[in-house]
Order: structure tokens, then sequence, then C-alpha cells
């Protein structure tokens, strides 16, 4: 079973099976463009003290991800930096070539976490060879999935000699999946949470909103404590300084476990993005 520690501050984190400590809050870097936006808003987010960037191939912005962890001035080993290969990029020479594309771009010598975008079905077994040579041979420190429901979890482990670190699945109070959850903790497998604020739906939700008042923060700032509470990682994507910060802002309360119960029971199956098993590969 997964152990969590105590959610203390923006540079706490949660520690991987493979002992590697990882950020459990982030920022989401998916549709902030490759010029000014996303290079000021990873600096921004350093500058505040977080200290896990998230990008991938396919968002087109690693560039300007990589400018932007320069433009900070930090030791590079005090920044948890992913990415994550495409699925056009599928298979395992491809694999190995993208990851290299994605260190380029960034202009780094590795990254601390590698992820399989999607299950793409016939082709994710090799991809994951390809994760573990790259991190038998230390060019990542860790490597994972995203988007894998039980069942792509199951295959892959059948052959995998090492066990998914991390996977990311999109994650809010209309798509909890506890029982995904669940067999991700039984077998060490960080949770991650991508688009916590279901692209945007969550702020117009009214018991967000009572939520909210009850507690004297932000929407925002109740779900993200809401995520790191279950013991998920959570990535909210901003490019608005003021968002970023408040965004940051929620170790000063903790949610009671009703509260949390009742997030949890709003699970309605509801998906913002594409279905796993089910995506236009």
């Amino acid at each position: 079973m997964m152990k969590h520690k105590a959610i203390t501050d923006i540079q706490g984190h949660f520690t991987l099976h493979n002992g590697v400590k990882m950020p459990y809050l982030g920022l989401g870097t998916y549709q902030a463009d490759n010029e000014d936006e996303v290079v000021n808003s990873v600096k921004t987010a350093l500058d505040l003290g977080y200290r896990h960037i998230d990008t991938a191939s396919v968002y087109k912005n690693e560039e300007g991800v990589g400018k932007g962890i320069k433009a900070s001035g930090l030791p590079r080993e005090d920044i948890f930096v992913v990415s994550k290969v495409w699925n056009s990029d599928q298979g395992y020479e491809s694999t190995l070539q993208a990851f290299q594309d994605s260190l380029d771009r960034l202009q780094l010598d590795y990254l601390d976490l590698y992820l399989i975008h999607w299950p793409v079905k016939g082709k994710y077994k090799e991809t994951w060879r390809a994760l573990e040579y790259l991190y038998a041979n230390k060019k990542v420190r860790a490597i994972g999935v995203s988007n894998f429901l039980q069942h792509h979890l199951e295959d892959l482990m059948a052959d995998a000699k090492v066990v998914p670190m991390v996977n990311q699945m999109e994650f809010h109070p209309y798509l909890v999946q506890q029982e995904l959850i669940d067999f991700c903790n039984k077998n060490t497998i960080q949770y991650e949470a991508w688009s916590p604020f279901m692209v945007g739906k969550v702020f117009e939700l009214d018991f967000c909103k009572d939520l909210a008042k009850k507690h004297g923060k932000s929407i925002a700032q109740i779900i993200l404590r809401w995520n790191l509470q279950k013991g998920v990682v959570t990535i909210p994507k901003s490019v608005n300084e003021s968002r970023i910060a408040a965004n940051a802002e929620i170790f000063d309360f903790e949610l009671p476990k009703e509260d949390v119960a009742y997030l949890d029971s709003l699970d309605r199956d509801e998906r913002t993005g594409a279905h796993p098993d089910h995506f236009d590969f």
C-alpha cells in the first residue's frame, strides 16, 4: 500500500516506489504556447516555490519550458521535470528517439519522469521496454504511464521488469475512479491528476461554491487540497501569475473527512477528455 506523509508545503512530496521524491504539487503546461507564455509561467511557478513542471512532446512547448527552467536560475536537481512520449512515436526505437528529441528541446541531460501518454494498443509494451532501458541507463529517474485503466496496467505489468511508478489520469469530482486509485495504491503506482478543474467546469458547480464558502477558500484551492488529501499528485495548469500563486495556497487548511467523502461521492464517470479505450489513435 502507498503511505503518504503529511501535506506540509509547496515543496512537499510523495515518495515513488523506487525512492524518488515527486513533488505533489506541480505546474501543468498543456495549451501554454511555446513563446513567452510558457517561459513566463514556468519561471513564475519556480520563483513562487513550485518544484515540479509537467510537459509533453505533443504540447509543442518543451523548448519554452526549458527556457523557463533556465531563466529560474535554480539548480537542475531541484526541479522535477516530466515529459511524455506521444502516440505516433510509440514503439521501441521510435520511443528512444522521441525521448532524446524531448531532452534536446528542453536542453536537459535527463528527465525526472517520463510517461507513455496513452495506451496505444499493440505498441505500449514495446514503448514500455524502451522506458525500462532509459531507466536502467539513468537517462530518467522514474518511468510511468498516463491514461492507463486497470486492464492496461495489468497487461503491461504481466511482462514488465519495472512496475510503473506513476499513472497520470483525468481526475476531478465527476471522474474519481476510486477502484483504479485503489488498484494503483495496492501496486505502489502513484496516482496523479490531469484536468483537476474539469476544464473550468468545477467553477460553475454549486457544491464547489458551497465548500469554498465554508472554508473561506477558492474553489480551485478546495479541489487541489482534495487531490492531495487523497494522495493524488496534482498539476493545475495556469499561465496567470496570480492564479499560479493562489493554487499553491492550500497548506493552511485541511478538508474534514466528510468533505473528502462528499467530493468522492460525486463521481459519475464523466470525462472532459478522451476515454482511454476509445481514443482515436
